[in-house]
C-alpha cells in the first residue's frame, strides 16, 4: 500500500508530507487542498492508463481535467515545476529504504505556463536520479532498470477515482468492453457496465455479509444496498441487440421494480461506491470524494463504517469528506474492533497561514476517541449548540 504522499509546489502546497494508511480521511475547510491530494494521484493514474509510453504528465484526460501548468503549479513558489513523491509499502525493499530515509519514487515535472501537459524532468528511484529520460513506460524508466515498480504501476493504473459529481438516474447505461470499463469511472458512468459484466464474480471473503451467503458481486452489492436502503432490490438487464443495460430498483415489498428516476436519488449515488468497493481486490486503491452525498445522517454513518470495513479487508481507501457522520461511522468501527487505530489516518486541512500548520492529523485510539479537535474540525454542531445555550 501507499504509505506516504509528498507534494512540492503543487497547487496550494509549497510543501506537503502526508502519511497514508489503509483508510485515510481528508477533511477541512473549503479550498484548503483536500481535493488536490487526490488529484495528484489521479494525474499519475490518468497518464499511466491513457498514455502508456508518454514522457509527459497529462493534465487533462478522461478522469480529470486540470487545465494548464499555470493551474497546477504553486503560483508563489513553484515557477514552472512541481514534484510528487510516493512511498510504496508493497515493495520488499521498503524497510531498508525507510532506514536510509529515502523516498522510493519521486517525479519532477516541468512545463511552460500555457501548456496542458508537463515534461518528466527527473525521476528518482532508490535515491538514483534519471534526468530528462527520453524513454518511459507508465512514467518509469523501462525494466529491468527499476525493481519492484510493477506492483506500484499496476495499482496506480487500476486506481478507482469517484468524484462528488456522480451521474444521476438514467434510462439506459452503456455496456462497455472491460478494457474501457475496468473501474466504475470518475462519475460512476461505467458502474452499471462493470456491475453487469462482473455480476457473477466473487468478492473478498472479508466483505461477505452474513445475511447473504452467495458470494457474487450481484448478490453482495444488493445486500449492501439493503443496509443503506431496507428492502432494496436491483435488476440489471441487457437491452436486446444494443450495447446497453437497464437498471430497475425496488424499495418496498409492496411495490414493483421502477426506473431509477422514480426512486430516491441517493440510491444512484451510493450504488457506484458499493460496486467499486466490492469489486476491488486487495491492494487496490479507491479514492472517493464526498461519499455522503444525498445520504441521510444515519446512512452517512453507515457509509463510514462500510468504507472502514473495505479498508480492513485490504483495499486502500482515501476519502474526502465534510461529514462528521462519516467520521463517527469510522470511529464506531474502530471501537468495535473492526479496524485498528494504526490502519486509520485522519488529516484536517486549513488555509495556509504563517501562524499554524496547514495540516493537523488527530490520532484515534482503540475506543474511537481522538487526541485533539482542531478548531473547525467537525465542531460546528457543538458551536451551534453552545450558541443556543447562551454559552458563546
Amino acid at each position: 500500500m501507499l504509505s506516504s504522499l509528498s507534494l512540492r509546489y503543487f497547487k496550494c502546497f509549497e510543501s506537503l508530507d502526508l502519511p497514508l494508511a489503509p483508510l485515510t480521511l481528508l477533511s477541512g475547510t473549503n479550498a484548503s487542498g483536500k481535493s488536490s491530494v487526490l488529484q495528484a494521484l489521479v494525474l499519475l493514474h490518468q497518464t499511466m492508463r491513457e498514455h502508456e509510453w508518454s514522457t509527459r504528465l497529462m493534465l487533462n484526460g478522461k478522469s480529470i481535467k486540470l487545465g494548464t501548468v499555470l493551474d497546477v503549479v504553486n503560483e508563489q513558489h513553484g515557477g514552472k515545476s512541481f514534484e510528487i513523491r510516493i512511498i510504496d509499502e508493497s515493495s520488499p525493499q521498503l524497510k531498508s529504504r525507510l532506514r536510509l530515509g529515502l523516498r522510493p519514487y519521486l517525479w519532477t515535472f516541468v512545463g511552460e505556463r500555457t501548456e496542458m501537459s508537463m515534461k518528466v524532468d527527473c525521476i528518482n528511484v532508490d535515491d538514483k536520479p534519471y534526468d530528462q529520460p527520453d524513454s518511459l513506460r507508465f512514467l518509469l524508466p523501462l525494466p529491468p532498470t527499476i525493481k519492484d515498480s510493477s506492483t506500484l504501476t499496476s495499482r496506480l493504473r487500476g486506481l478507482t477515482y469517484i468524484t462528488a459529481e456522480r451521474i444521476g438516474p438514467r434510462e439506459v447505461y452503456a455496456l462497455e468492453d472491460s478494457q474501457i470499463a475496468a473501474v466504475v469511472g470518475s462519475m460512476g458512468e461505467h458502474a452499471m457496465s462493470l456491475f453487469y459484466s462482473k455480476r457473477d464474480d466473487s468478492i473478498l471473503d472479508d466483505l461477505i455479509l452474513e445475511t447473504e451467503t452467495r458470494n457474487t458481486l450481484f448478490h453482495q452489492v444488493t445486500a449492501r444496498m439493503q443496509q443503506f436502503f431496507p428492502n432494496c432490490l436491483l435488476a440489471v438487464e441487457k437491452v436486446q441487440n444494443v450495447n446497453a443495460v437497464t437498471l430497475r430498483l425496488k424499495t418496498s415489498n409492496e411495490t414493483e421494480f421502477h426506473r431509477p428516476v422514480n426512486v430516491g436519488f441517493g440510491l444512484t449515488q451510493v450504488l457506484p461506491i458499493a460496486i467499486a468497493a466490492l469489486s476491488a481486490q486487495k491492494e487496490d486503491i479507491l479514492l472517493i470524494e464526498n461519499p455522503e452525498v444525498h445520504l441521510h445522517p444515519a446512512g452517512q454513518a453507515l457509509m463510514g463504517q462500510f468504507l472502514a470495513e473495505v479498508a480492513s479487508a485490504g483495499v486502500q481507501v482515501i476519502l474526502e469528506t465534510h461529514s462528521d457522520h462519516i467520521l463517527n461511522g469510522i470511529r464506531r468501527f474502530v471501537k468495535a474492533g473492526g479496524i485498528s487505530p494504526e490502519q486509520v489516518a485522519l488529516h484536517f486541512f486549513r488555509a495556509r497561514s504563517v501562524d499554524a500548520a496547514q495540516v493537523v492529523s488527530p490520532q484515534i485510539n482503540i475506543h474511537g476517541d481522538l487526541d485533539c479537535w482542531p478548531d473547525g474540525f467537525f465542531d460546528q454542531f457543538d458551536k451551534d449548540m453552545n450558541y443556543f445555550a447562551g454559552w458563546d
